[in-house]
């Protein structure tokens, strides 16, 4: 999914996902749940601890 399309169905700008996916800007709770609904994952299941665990360990 483009960040145009992602931006689009998660009623979000544009610039603004391409802000947080380059980790220049901090999200919000509300706006972390229209991104997930947008690509169609529970908001439980977008933060799923195992999904952090394996980031963590892939920088160490």
């Amino acid at each position: 999914m483009s960040q145009k399309d992602l931006a689009y169905a998660s009623d979000l700008d544009r610039s603004y996902i391409a802000s947080v996916e380059n980790g220049q800007r901090n999200i919000s709770i509300v706006n972390i749940e229209k991104i997930s609904l947008a690509l169609g994952v529970d908001l439980k299941d977008f933060f799923n601890t195992i999904s952090f665990e394996n980031i963590t360990e892939n920088k160490n």
